[in-house]
């Protein structure tokens, strides 16, 4: 199996959440910073996996445009969506599903809210300072599940088999 693994991250939470979820998985698999590397040929991948860091509600827009120019593609693949967000429970959920595409998240085999962080060390001060306010945290902060990131992928190695119904 050849899988694809696409994120954006702005601050490394998604990149690091990323890496995390390649070792979960056997064969090749390929990671693609979207705002770094370029999209190979979609068509050779069995697998594709798309992920986004949530910033002010959105995730990033080289995520949005990704899902859109290559959307009959993703439909059509084994598909797994995934946000890294601060928030949890049910708003993490509204942050995931406005994310992406309904369409997307309807065909995708696995979607989840993967936990995210506030890395102080690579924020500037403008975004240090909505975060002092905003969430009220005023010090780096890491909030990734890392019991969420091994059920994604235990939901994306899940074979189905028609056949264990009939057992």
């Amino acid at each position: 199996m050849k899988t694809l693994i696409t994120y954006c991250t702005t601050h490394g939470c998604t990149e690091k959440t990323a890496t995390e979820l390649k070792q979960f998985f056997g064969g090749e698999v390929l990671l693609i910073n979207l705002k770094k590397e370029r999209v190979p040929d979609l068509s050779s991948f069995d697998r594709i996996i798309v992920g986004g860091s949530i910033h002010a509600g959105q995730i990033q827009k080289k995520v949005k445009e990704f899902c859109n120019e290559h959307y009959e593609t993703l439909k059509n693949k084994e598909l797994g969506l995934f946000i890294c967000c601060m928030e949890e429970g049910e708003k993490a959920e509204i942050q995931l599903h406005d994310a992406f595409p309904a369409g997307l998240l309807q065909s995708a085999k696995a979607t989840a809210c993967l936990g995210g962080e506030f890395n102080f060390n690579k924020m500037n001060f403008f975004q240090k300072l909505i975060v002092k306010k905003v969430a009220k945290v005023d010090n780096s902060v890491s909030h990734v599940n890392y019991d969420a990131i091994k059920r994604f992928s235990n939901q994306m190695n899940t074979i189905f088999n028609p056949f264990l119904f009939f057992v």
